[in-house]
């Protein structure tokens, strides 16, 4: 519907599909009218012994919807006296998903799914009655039928509320409605107004309300009559769902009984937020509900959610209220609110926006009697709480919002095993893992999840192209959910069959599908759907169905005709068709083979779609061996074949496989393709056939039963599973398998994590113990036992694990030896408990039969140390983690000896030292709490957790046995599994299916978060070592991402507030940060995508957090110190040296080595201050490389190569981009080097003085000077150089600051500098700009992020920073001048912030930003706030103002232009004047989002063009007139793998990690078309050797094993392949462009064609070492005595070359020599150089290789002498080079960030060093007259004159 203004005020339901003619609605079974003498009017009356029989449905037809949006919806009824009713309400969510809200007097409890929810409906009872005694002494209202005192009832639902609170979704309108017997209904209506039945229209004049409060009274037609001087509540009952009052249940619907109260409240009238001075008054009872109802579930405003954001009013700050309550305390021990008489109300009070509602003891807002699954029993506090700020009223709750993301699931199968399907592209693979569907990649194994199925997934479907997936659940609630697979969201469901859905098949188009299940009487029932529609938001409805006895196994819908299936099963093959709506079948005639069991059908593949039906075949497999081939048009077998038993001729020999007579072998899966026939049978056998099934010519042996083979679309690859749980691919071409899951056949018991080697031990019941690798799911080993293992434990340090099994014997393994250490029989009873101590030095066991060991484990024998009998709780129920053992390893904590019991123990004696009886605590309870599961806190080994049978848990003194803490309700189940966080933030429960993550301290309204997946009971639930995941196990192996912050990122995003609404028992002992078990903190988690992007500031872990409490984080990597600055101006040099440098070349194989100094690294042993948690602040990029001390710089004029261009902007910087519109300059930073850039001509001009990244540049208002900031070098200070724009000279350099530097500023007449350190040295310096001397400096209590100079007081600035503004005045007297600092706190409108941006406007206001999107307004001359908006949802980094336009940048990455004339106006003139008089308002104009957050920005006087940065390393211009963006400078975000020139260098391209392949223009470095392959790196690039610019296409390698080619003139991918499995680290074309050969991480070369894409040869002379280089020439190779024209090499990581002779036309490729260097074991750090190997372009029979070895030299090889020529050594070990074409020249980059120009012949060499970081790429051009040189995402392009 275009618009819903004519459903306000409300929608009469039955008027409107005109109920009584019954054409939009439907009246089924014994439904009537008739006059109620209550309500004078007719009512419907439904009624019928079985309420789902009679019923009123609207609207009549399903397909149809009534679209009603009100977010209320009230129904008049009157439930029949002794019979049960039920409600069905279709509502369909935001997400377009319909869930189904049900309510009934005849549901016992609560029951929820993802798409529906069942309330039990609870009565009232009429006063004064018998029922109305006993509910008031119940503590729930009447169960069952209605009471025949039930009266004519108004129920309100809150739609909205109901969809958020239970199932976090959003409410979009009202589907339908059903109304079942037994029950009268006057009407139904909706309406966005919250209405009260007891008030007439006089009393809602006289109280003042009316729908624009968002409240009334009951429209006429919808009231009930009251007779005079009757009370509406004394005759009718009102409820409303989602209750007020906290004591009611929020799982059921029933009555609340009236009480007088009077609150104060706030009514929210409009969008625009309202500030007034506050009032008290008197409420009536509609207006009470409404924000008792705010209060309680805190639900959105009445108010339409999506107004338009451009205008929003200005609060005045300051505004509070004095008015106090007083208290009385009653007789039932309750607290009420005093009346508040209306004199006590201020006369000057117009509004009642500022008042105070005060929340009674039983109303806490996070109470529940009834079981929740969101909240939990805590005592509360009483306090005021304001409703006058929306924020405020918002629910504290536990974030990150989600806490876990189910990262990997280990398991296959569950209800079938016989699913699984291909992807068309053939990357991904879809199975079933019992009630989630996996899709994973083949080659990186990562896998999405469809996650909505309630029970175990048994059957899957694909159409065509792989756009849609069906889904079919098993068990008595059989349905079928459509997907779209690739946005991975559920279409539709489709509920017919009554169970054992075991079968579903798609045509090829996906318009029909078909399934197979039982009916309710368990007959087959073929049902055939309509899905053309579906992917469009259209009805699934069912073409036609059928009942049969036949019995089926498999159904297929005909690839070539949506109207044709075929099925098999017992005895019959039937051939079925739909017709004029009705499905009809005929079977094959089988002769003598009618008795068969057939298991599978297959079509011929491969043929036209147009081809006739008598051409068409399809082939059946059998139980017994068979292969039938069948004519589809005649219906007869062509052919029958069996596959039999091999013969065996000798003992170990086997002949093929044929069909001959005899018995035969269980073939239960059969896939066809065009080329050959796949099979999988019963003997765990794969193999495939040709077409006339004359021989096997490839087959696999699996470990268990093969179930489905299934070959993929292009014939390359064949999917097969088998019952067991294992799943594989077959590549057909290289005969290779891959093993891509293997699972656990029975249910998971227990596992435990190795965290050291990240291996993962599980049990199961399938009688396995297995071992699996964490990081890539593989399965490392498999033990099997006739004994069952039931309970499984790794030794904290070593290689070694124990089993525990159902005998009661323990074995312990080694892993590494695979061999038992030792088996212990001590047990008699099932083990229930397995453990070690922290420190490795004891291993603890307990059985069922109550007795409890202790071994050794210091010895290899692990000898028993102790057994005690009758010490532990009897039973199964604890196991498999009955025991629990102190961080400290001093106490061992189990159940026992009874169940009511908790023992706490001497862990190196079993001395008990303290009993707890947890049966005692709760004395209110009506029976017996027995204990379940035990677990100490890590971080204090003073806390035990306890959970327990009435389902708490229990903080436990383990000292004096007192009870800390109690949670209640803490799953609907019993909780089977409990763990702590070792930093005790964070606590995990296991409650039958769900995982819950709660905060430990539970300080919050919500402390849990609820995580569903399992479809079985949870055994056993726990953190991973390193605490950055969960792993769960039951069905299978769970293994989620833990999202939560690290300890201090804390600050803004969850901080609790400083006094909390509830409180709880105090504990003895605070609970200390810790470091974990490993000795490392946890470090960040991937934060989820729903709140703004943040910056990756790698650094931030390696900040010392020092005496703070929290977790200190570090890193491996050693500080190093940088190189010292150098001044580039030019001047005479006073050192006598040698005018060129020469580097020793050693001829033949002379030995000498170059001996160079050591240079030490320093680490800084200072501690530093926590970085603010604010994307403002700049944090330099984390660096491990170092500058070299000693570098030769070249003599001016005399360099061999000139900086020509610097390619990209760097994102990281803070306001390193500067623009003057009128002077014409445009500057910005690229690492170390500042880029004064011409827009009109495009050419570049480069000031060069930094050896550090720049962090800001500033520009004089004259913009003749440029300031730039670095960090300083060798961990001194940082450097500042003052450049004088004319000629690029560096007129000065100053030192202070000893971090990095902040923020730079000019004044506005340019007299005056200023400077910020960051937050190590949050120190502000005032300079003078006459010599730039330093006048005076102040140190700040907490980083500063911004400055700024006034643009009209000279003498006045503004700071801003982590504790507020600060104003500043600047006194001079004589040569002496300080800085005044006034510190303002940020308002506390916008909470607890950080000030992180600021601008002057006009004369006397300052514009400050938030880190969390506030703009504040302040009064300079005042030194307040008077104004405060949200301008963002982000933090907001960036602000200018020109005149009345205000611009703000944030990491939302919105770009906003705002009318801010207002400011002027809401400007307080006197003490009388606040902001609502004024009526001003701020107006948002314009807003445009970039590609990332916004780091600079620079405007004209009029703010309507400009310039910004963003971290995406772009500049844009930015034009707010036409509202148009154009990207300026492009540059790359992360990591530049490769950089090469096309062969007539007009282009270049360059690769980087976020998978970008970018073409740019040599002439202008512009970029010409980037291609973009998302979640994967590209890790080297080349071009075609082609030169002309039609065929001129590019290649590149990824991260997946996959190679790409795309073509310049289409700007179109071309080709992709896929040579192999892991990483491509080298790619290049042949000499003559006929192969493209490619290397892997594993060292494995492959050689494609570029034509078709097939893999014409795998080299894997190198495997096992990454290759790192590769390189053709060509070249004539009789010489060498071999055929072909082109050589080429490859270099490993092992420092081998291979040098081969090729030719491609003839596929001939031959080694041609071998060379090996030696080397020492590498010591001098992490990373080993690498292994490079190039031909000399002059003469390509010589090499050059350069590597780690014995000296760090270049070695010059020759192929025809077979013999090392030359040497030429190096100071440092090389990580890139590159050979020039055009002279004897060889570029050399190194870690120490020098590029080396060398020249061969004599050893001259030259150092240039303006890289930031060390040097990854360098390469020349064809020509060699130019080159590039990349250090991260620095690339530098130069001019190459020569030595």
């Amino acid at each position: 519907m275009a618009s819903k203004d004519w459903q306000h005020p409300y929608v009469n339901i039955f008027k409107h599909v005109r109920v009584e003619d019954g054409k939009r609605s439907a009246k089924e079974g014994d439904v009537s009218t008739y006059t109620d003498k209550t309500l004078r009017c007719p009512v419907f009356r439904i009624k019928g012994p079985v309420p789902a029989n009679s019923y009123i449905l609207i609207p009549k037809n399903s397909n149809k919807s009534l679209g009603l949006t009100g977010r209320f919806f009230y129904l008049l009824f009157r439930p029949t006296p002794a019979k049960y009713f039920v409600v069905h309400l279709d509502v369909a969510a935001e997400e377009g998903q319909v869930i189904r809200i049900s309510f009934s007097n005849m549901f016992k409890e609560f029951k929820s799914t993802a798409t529906w929810l069942q309330f039990p409906f609870l009565y009232g009872a009429a006063k004064d009655s018998v029922y109305d005694n006993t509910s008031k002494s119940a503590r729930h209202g009447l169960v069952g039928p209605a009471p025949t005192s039930v009266r004519w009832t108004c129920l309100m639902l809150d739609l909205q509320c109901i969809l958020s609170a239970y199932l976090s979704r959003g409410y979009s309108h009202l589907k339908s409605i059903k109304l079942c017997a037994n029950m009268a209904v006057k009407n139904m209506f909706t309406s966005d107004l919250l209405l009260d039945p007891g008030v007439s229209f006089s009393e809602a004049k006289l109280l003042g309300l009316a729908s624009s409060r968002g409240t009334g009274p009951m429209p006429r037609d919808m009231s009930f009559p009251l007779p005079k001087g009757g009370s509406w509540h004394d005759i009718y009952d009102y409820i409303k769902f989602p209750s007020e009052g906290t004591k009611l249940p929020f799982d059921s619907i029933q009555k609340v009984n009236p009480q007088p109260e009077t609150i104060c409240s706030s009514n929210h009238r409009s969008p625009v937020r309202e500030v007034s001075q506050s009032r008290c008054v008197d409420l009536s009872k509609p207006v009470q509900d409404r924000l008792s109802l705010i209060q309680q579930i805190t639900t959105p405003k009445l108010l339409p959610r999506n107004h338009t954001p451009t205008i929003t009013n200005i609060p005045e700050l300051g505004v509070v209220s004095t008015h106090q309550e007083d208290w009385l305390c009653c007789d039932d021990g309750r607290r009420q609110a005093s009346t508040v008489s209306s004199s006590r109300q201020s006369p000057f009070d117009t509004d009642d926006g500022g008042v105070h509602v005060y929340v009674h003891p039983e109303d806490d807002f996070g109470k529940h009697d009834d079981e929740s699954e969101e909240e939990i029993l805590i005592t509360p506090i009483p306090r005021p709480v304001s409703l006058s700020s929306s924020k405020e009223t918002k629910q504290r709750k536990l974030l990150p919002d989600p806490m876990l993301r189910l990262s990997r699931i280990i398991g296959f199968g569950g209800a079938t095993t016989k699913y699984a399907l291909w992807t068309k592209s053939g990357d991904e693979v879809v199975y079933p893992c019992h009630a989630i569907i996996v899709s994973m990649n083949i080659s990186s194994n990562q896998q999405r999840f469809f996650i909505g199925h309630t029970d175990k997934v048994s059957a899957l479907a694909f159409n065509g192209n792989t756009t849609l997936l069906a889904s079919a659940q098993t068990g008595n609630n059989s349905v079928v959910r459509l997907w779209n697979y690739h946005k991975g969201n559920c279409l539709t469901m489709c509920r017919i069959h009554a169970h054992s859905l075991s079968c579903l098949s798609f045509s090829h188009g996906g318009g029909i599908l078909c399934g197979v299940g039982k009916d309710s009487h368990n007959k087959t029932m073929v049902v055939v759907w309509n899905t053309l529609n579906v992917s469009k938001g259209g009805e699934v409805t069912i073409l036609a169905k059928a009942h049969t006895e036949v019995d089926i196994h498999t159904m297929k819908v005909a690839f070539f005709d949506d109207t044709r299936m075929v099925s098999c099963g017992r005895d019959n093959i039937r051939l079925w068709r739909v017709r004029n709506g009705t499905l009809r079948s005929c079977p094959v005639n089988l002769g003598e083979y009618h008795s068969l069991d057939f298991t599978d059908v297959a079509f011929e593949e491969g043929t036209s779609f147009n081809q006739n039906l008598d051409d068409r075949a399809l082939f059946a497999s059998s139980r017994s061996g068979h292969i039938f081939e069948i004519d589809y048009s005649r219906v007869v077998i062509r052919n029958v074949r069996r596959l039999l038993p091999a013969q065996q001729q000798h003992a170990e020999h086997r002949e093929k496989w044929t069909f001959n007579t005899g018995p035969g072998i269980a073939i239960n899966s059969i896939s066809v393709s065009s080329s050959f026939c796949a099979t999988g049978s019963e003997d765990g056998f794969l193999r495939l056939w040709p077409l006339d099934f004359s021989a096997v010519f490839l087959e696999a042996e699996h470990e268990g039963p093969v179930s489905v083979v299934l070959v993929s679309s292009d014939s390359l690859q064949v999917l097969a599973a088998t019952s067991t749980g294992n799943l594989g691919v077959l590549d057909v071409k290289s005969r290779g398998y891959n093993t891509l899951m293997r699972s656990h056949t029975d249910t998971v018991l227990g596992f435990s994590v190795d965290g050291i080697h990240r291996h993962l031990t599980t049990a199961s019941s399938d009688g396995t113990v297995r071992i699996w690798n964490m990081d890539s799911l593989h399965q490392l080993y498999d033990f099997m036992s006739e004994d069952s293992p039931c309970s499984v434990a790794f030794h904290p340090s070593e290689q070694i694990f124990s089993c525990g099994f159902s005998s009661g014997v323990i074995r312990v393994f080694d892993i590494s030896s695979a061999k038992l250490l030792a088996e212990h029989t001590q047990h008699r009873g099932e083990v229930v408990g397995l453990t070690f101590s922290p420190d490795g030095e004891y291993m603890y066991s307990a059985d069922s039969r109550g007795s409890l060991a202790y071994y050794n484990s210091s010895e290899e024998e692990y000898n028993v140390m102790k057994v005690s009998c009758n010490v532990v709780a009897r039973g199964t129920d604890r196991a498999p983690d009955a025991l629990t053992v102190s961080s400290d390893s001093r106490c061992l904590a189990f159940v026992g000896p009874s169940e009511y019991v908790v023992t706490i123990a001497d862990a190196r004696s079993l001395d008990e030292l303290l009993h707890v009886d947890v049966s005692i605590l709760d004395v209110e309870s009506p029976r017996l709490d027995s204990a379940l599961k035990v677990c100490f806190s890590p971080a204090s080994s003073q806390h035990l957790l306890v959970t327990t049978s009435a389902n708490k848990i229990l903080w436990v003194s383990t000292k004096t046995g007192r009870l800390l803490r109690q949670v209640s309700k803490v799953h609907k189940h019993q909780c089977s599994s409990l763990a702590v966080s070792e930093d005790s933030r964070f606590l995990l429960t296991a409650g039958h299916n769900a995982v819950k993550v709660w905060d430990y301290k539970m300080q919050f309204d919500i402390n849990s978060q609820m995580f569903i997946g399992h479809s079985q009971p949870i055994r056993q639930v726990s953190f991973t070592p390193d605490q950055m995941g969960v792993i769960s196990v039951g069905d299978a192996i769970f293994v989620w991402d833990f999202l939560a912050d690290p300890v201090d990122s804390l600050t803004d995003r969850c901080s609790p507030p400083k006094r909390s609404s509830t409180s709880a028992l105090k504990l003895d002992a605070e609970v200390s940060e810790a470091l974990l078990s490993n000795g490392m903190p946890r470090q960040t988690a991937p934060l989820p995508s729903s709140p703004p992007p943040r910056l990756d500031n790698s650094t931030t872990n390696q900040v010392d957090q020092g005496a703070s409490g929290s977790l200190s984080f570090c890193d491996d990597t050693m500080t190093i110190p940088a190189i010292p600055v150098r001044d580039t101006s030019p001047r005479p040099s006073s050192d006598p040296r040698p005018a060129v440098p020469f580097l020793k070349v050693t001829d033949l194989l002379s030995k000498s080595p170059l001996n160079t100094s050591h240079i030490e690294t320093v680490e800084s042993q200072r501690k530093k201050p926590v970085r603010p948690d604010c994307y403002r602040h700049f944090i330099p990029r984390f660096k491990t490389s170092s500058a070299d001390q000693a570098i030769v710089a070249p003599q001016p004029q005399e360099e061999g190569i000139n900086l020509k261009a610097v390619i990209g902007y760097n994102g990281n910087g803070r306001d390193n981009m500067v623009w003057s519109p009128d002077q014409g300059l445009f500057a910005y930073s690229c690492g170390c080097v500042v880029v004064v850039e011409y827009l009109h001509t495009g050419s570049q001009r480069h000031l060069q003085g930094h050896s550090e990244e720049i962090s800001c540049l500033a520009v004089t208002n004259d913009a003749q000077t440029v300031a730039s900031a670095a960090g300083g070098s060798n961990g001194g200070k940082s450097l500042i150089c003052i450049w004088d724009i004319q000629n690029g000279s560096c007129r000065k350099t100053i030192s202070h600051h000893k971090g990095e530097v902040q923020s730079l500023t000019f004044s506005r007449d340019d007299r005056l500098f200023l400077s910020v350190g960051d937050f190590s040295d949050p120190e502000v310096a005032l300079w003078s700009t006459k010599n730039f001397q330093l006048l005076c400096s102040v140190s700040m209590s907490a980083p500063i992020h911004a400055a700024a100079f006034s643009p009209s007081a000279a003498a006045q600035m503004a700071c801003v920073g982590s504790h507020g503004a600060y104003f500043c005045l600047i006194h001079t007297q004589g040569l002496e001048s300080n800085l005044k600092v006034q510190k303002v706190r940020a308002p506390e409108e916008v909470g607890e912030v950080e000030l992180t941006s600021l601008c002057y406007h006009m004369d006397s206001f300052l514009f400050t930003g938030t880190n969390r999107g506030h703009v504040c307004v302040w009064d300079v001359n005042t030194q307040s706030c008077f104004m405060t908006w949200e301008a963002d949802e982000g933090e907001i980094g960036v602000l200018l103002c020109r005149g009345n336009r205000l611009l703000t940048g944030s990491n939302t990455r919105w770009l906003r232009l705002w009318e801010v004339e207002a400011a002027q106006g809401m400007k307080p003139r006197d003490k009388g004047c606040n902001g609502r008089e004024s009526g001003m308002v701020v107006m948002l104009e314009r807003e445009m989002m970039l590609d990332g957050t916004t780091v600079s920005a620079a405007f004209d006087n009029s703010m309507d063009m400009g310039i910004v940065g963003t971290t995406a390393g772009t500049l844009w211009y930015i034009n707010w007139s036409d509202n148009s963006s154009i990207r300026l400078v492009s540059g790359h975000k992360t990591k530049v793998n490769d950089v090469v020139f096309s062969s007539d260098e007009s282009h270049f391209a360059t690769c980087s990690e976020d998978g970008s392949v970018r073409v740019w223009l040599t002439s202008s470095y512009e970029l010409v078309v980037q291609f973009q392959v998302l979640n994967q790196a590209c890790g080297c690039v080349c071009w075609s050797p082609s030169s002309r610019e039609d065929r001129a296409c590019v290649a590149a390698g990824y991260s997946d094993g996959t190679l790409r080619i795309f073509r310049l003139a289409s700007t179109e991918m071309e080709m992709k392949l896929q040579p192999h499995q892991v990483a491509v680290t080298a790619i290049q074309y042949s000499a003559r462009g006929h192969v493209i050969l490619s290397a892997g991480k594993n060292g494995l070369v492959a050689v494609s064609s570029p034509i078709n894409g097939a893999t014409v040869r795998v080299i894997r002379d190198h495997k096992g070492a990454t290759v790192t280089t590769i390189q053709c020439v060509n070249q004539q190779c009789k010489s060498f005595g071999l055929e072909g024209s082109e050589t080429w090499l490859a270099a490993g990581a092992d420092r081998r070359v291979s040098v081969w002779a090729a030719d491609w036309l003839k596929d001939k490729c031959d080694l041609l020599d071998w060379l090996s260097f030696p080397a020492p074991a590498y010591t001098e750090g992490d990373t080993v150089p690498p292994s490079m190997a190039a031909f000399c372009p002059a003469d390509h029979s010589l090499l050059v290789y350069t590597g780690y070895g014995v000296e760090k030299e270049l070695s010059f090889y020759s192929l025809a002498k077979k013999q090392i020529v030359k040497k030429i050594s190096l100071p440092h070990w090389a990580t890139c080079i590159s050979l020039s074409p055009k002279s004897h020249l060889v570029a050399v980059g190194s870690k120490e960030r020098v590029l080396k120009l060398i020249e061969t012949t004599s050893g001259r060499f030259q150092d240039f060093m303006q890289h930031s970081d060390s040097l990854q790429t360098c390469h020349f051009s064809p020509t060699g007259t130019l080159a590039f040189s990349v250090a991260y995402n620095e690339i530098l392009l130069w001019e190459v004159r020569g030595l």
